[in-house]
């Protein structure tokens, strides 16, 4: 185990458990107290190169780097902490590549994320930390990617969702429940705002389910997800924080701008492993006030409001003290050279040396002009007071002599004095201006995080074509050239191709519902095969008045963006975008939507003008029946559509009593969708293709057909 922390110490207690041999490594070079349920302690620095004779001696056969959640590092600094953890973790996984056994564990954060995500975050998704710990820790991922990939070691990264925990005494956890609950016991007030959605992980349920991950033999992915998927926006967190403090305690809602929700996917981790959250955040968040409460000396100074009187008083005494205590020490030292002083008197080898003088420069180098000032006038009073042993005080006032000597004391202390506290306020003033130009550059940073997006976003736009209207209408174009079964697949692809997003296409059968065509992927296929799309306020009002429909409210189960494209008589197509970041949910977006759906309609429009014309000679006697050729045209469109993933369809084959395939058909009208196809290839035999239907779906119309009196088989299209 190498870190320490709240976290460090759970996996100690879940290992232990399991009668685990635990070695320590601190990270610090004191000797700290050994650790409970801890076999050996290290007290090494993670760069030192006596880890590398830690890793011969233990030979570990698993390695847990604590990473983010390693108390270890201090993040005030965060420029100059995420150098020393990145040349930490590039130490230790140098040493485990040497020593060449056992399993590394890399444990990270959802800091790894830093936009915000309509949906929960997958383990595939695109890296995009914010500010210097996030950037340390998400290069700690590459790092350990790297070591992986290129040497073939067995490590592993998991990602904790908001891990909260009960702090150690003094030390607030960097987590949204213990900062909430210090601002309560600062102020009696908590600042929140439901538009922060995210999802806290309590550290025993941390531990618990990261031994898992770590125990398990093989896991198919190298990256894992570990969160409790209960979404928390930050004004529910402070009720809870408020009900658990009891009365005094006020939430102040500050639900403005936009919402930022930030929300790790662990459904791989649960469905592979298994899931259960024992403490779940009522009870969690209880025990972190409880103890914060309890404990509330240890968090809060007595300078903030949150302190009690006695503390303030206290406090402020305290500082009145300190502040006296140089002025005591210069008196006692004043008094102290004035018995040496005598004492050296008509000392030969003393006779020499000024000991109020040398006072005088102690207290000018060590403290600055104003203990100085003081030293000068106790050693001035010394120096009279000594004088006055062998002379009366009228004559020693009358002695020009001892205002000669004062002024060489005050003059020799005073510049001395003003040089300490010019120097004290140069330090002073360059650990100011480091500091401000610290947060200059973390603004900086910021800024050019926002700019790196927008200079991207650009390029996009303008360098590379992408979203030029020349490059959309060139994209587009193609579907002019395909053949009229094929324009909708092709859609798709464009479609997702241009949005960068899932895309589906549904095809409206009558007034109030829509079936599914096509999709990109398996969240474009949420809403399922069929919808009413009227029973969609916010979604049906936009489309009947012909404009985009975006999902500002981040509905879940609506599409982020969707579009319409109509014909003479009335809808026809609906477009929806799936899987769209939150930033790119705007006006221009929603613009470019448009002119891809203007663009498809007309290929669309064309094909299905084609169609009608065609239909003659593509359907027998005005039935459903397709003629042989237009069928298998159609089917094999439909096939190769299902290969690419756009869609799903399953094929049938039924006999017809006497070979009348037309009777059939009309028959077994009733039994099928609209967007179901009839044929017939072989004489006698009847084939029905089912869009959007698995080969498991089949069944069910199998079952209808018998009801039918029909009989029918399954067959794959190469039979066709």
């Amino acid at each position: 185990m190498i870190g320490t922390g709240r976290l460090a110490e759970a996996l100690i207690d879940r290992f232990h458990k399991n009668n685990e041999r635990v070695y320590l490594l601190t990270g610090r070079r004191e000797h700290l107290p050994v650790r409970r349920h801890v076999f050996e302690q290290y007290n090494f620095a993670y760069d030192d190169d006596s880890v590398k004779d830690i890793f011969d001696s233990v030979k570990p056969d698993i390695t847990i780097f604590t990473g983010a959640w390693d108390s270890h590092f201090d993040w005030d600094r965060a420029r100059q902490e995420s150098v020393r953890y990145t040349a930490a973790l590039i130490n230790i996984l140098t040493v485990y590549s040497m020593h060449g056994k056992g399993r590394f564990i890399y444990l990270s954060s959802q800091e790894v994320f830093g936009g915000s995500f309509p949906k929960n975050i997958p383990e595939g998704q695109e890296k995009a930390p914010k500010g210097f710990r996030g950037m340390a820790v998400s290069q700690g991922e590459d790092i350990c990617a790297n070591y992986r990939q290129n040497q073939g070691l067995d490590i592993r990264v998991l990602r904790l969702d908001h891990l909260y925990c009960v702090p150690q005494k003094g030390r607030p956890h960097l987590d949204p429940c213990c900062a909430m609950c210090l601002e309560a016991l600062k102020s009696g007030k908590i600042f929140a705002s439901d538009r922060d959605v995210f999802s806290m992980l309590f550290v025993k349920d941390a531990a618990e389910l990261a031994c898992k991950a770590i125990m398990a033999p093989e896991l198919p992915q190298p990256v894992y997800h570990i969160s409790s998927m209960e979404e928390i926006n930050g004004l529910e967190l402070a009720r809870l924080i408020q009900t658990s403090m009891g009365s005094g305690i006020e939430v102040i809602d500050e639900s403005v701008g936009e919402r930022h929700r930030v929300v790790l996917d662990g459904g791989a981790f649960s469905g592979e492993l298994g899931q259960k959250i024992f403490t779940h955040y009522p009870e969690g968040v209880k025990q972190v006030v409880q103890f914060m409460k309890r404990n509330r000396e240890a968090f809060i100074r007595a300078e903030d409001t949150g302190g009690s009187r006695l503390a303030r008083f206290l406090h402020g005494s305290r500082i009145f003290i300190a502040t006296l205590v140089p002025y005591v020490e210069n008196v006692i030292c004043g008094v102290l050279f004035f018995l040496l002083n005598g004492y050296a008197a008509g000392n030969g080898f003393f006779d020499r040396v000024d000991l109020f003088l040398l006072y005088v420069l102690l207290f000018a180098v060590a403290m600055g002009q104003r203990q100085a000032v003081l030293s000068g006038l106790l050693a001035s009073a010394g120096y009279c007071l000594q004088q006055m042993y062998t002379r009366s005080g009228f004559a020693v006032l009358l002695d020009y002599n001892t205002y000669v000597w004062m002024a060489q004391l005050f003059i020799v202390g005073m510049v001395v004095g003003y040089i300490k506290d010019r120097l004290r306020s140069l330090k002073q003033e360059s650990e100011d201006q480091i500091s401000y130009l610290e947060g200059r550059l973390n603004d900086l940073a910021e800024i050019n995080e926002s700019n790196v997006r927008m200079k991207e976003n650009f390029e996009i736009q303008l360098v590379n074509q992408k979203d030029s209207l020349g490059k959309i209408y060139e994209i587009a174009s193609t579907l002019e050239r395909q053949a009229p079964e094929e324009v909708l697949f092709t859609a798709v692809r464009v479609l997702s191709r241009l949005m960068d997003c899932g895309a589906s296409i549904y095809t409206v059968a009558n007034g109030s519902y829509a079936r599914l065509f096509s999709s990109t992927s398996k969240e474009a296929k949420e809403l399922g095969y069929s919808i009413d799309y009227t029973a969609m306020p916010g979604l049906y009002s936009e489309l009947k008045e012909r404009r985009v429909f975006i999902n500002k409210s981040m509905q879940e189960k609506l599409p982020q963006m969707a579009c319409a494209v109509y014909s003479e008589e009335g809808m026809e197509l609906i477009f929806m975008l799936w899987g769209i970041p939150w930033q790119r949910m705007t006006m221009a977006e929603a613009n470019r939507l448009a002119v891809i759906g203007q663009m498809v309609q007309t290929a669309v429009l064309r094909a299905n003008r084609y169609l009608d014309a065609l239909s003659s000679q593509r359907y027998v006697d005005g039935s459903r029946l397709m003629a042989g050729d237009a069928f298998v045209q159609l089917t094999r469109a439909f096939l190769r559509a299902q290969d690419q993933g756009l869609t799903e369809c399953a094929l049938l084959e039924v006999p017809a009593p006497d070979g009348d395939c037309v009777a059939a058909a009309t028959a077994l009208s009733g039994s099928t969708r609209q967007s179901d196809y009839m044929g017939s290839v072989r004489d006698g035999v009847l084939c029905v293709l089912l869009s959007n239907t698995s080969a498991e779906n089949a069944g069910f119309v199998q079952n209808r057909f018998r009801a039918a009196g029909y009989e029918s088989r399954l067959v794959e299209g190469v039979e066709l």
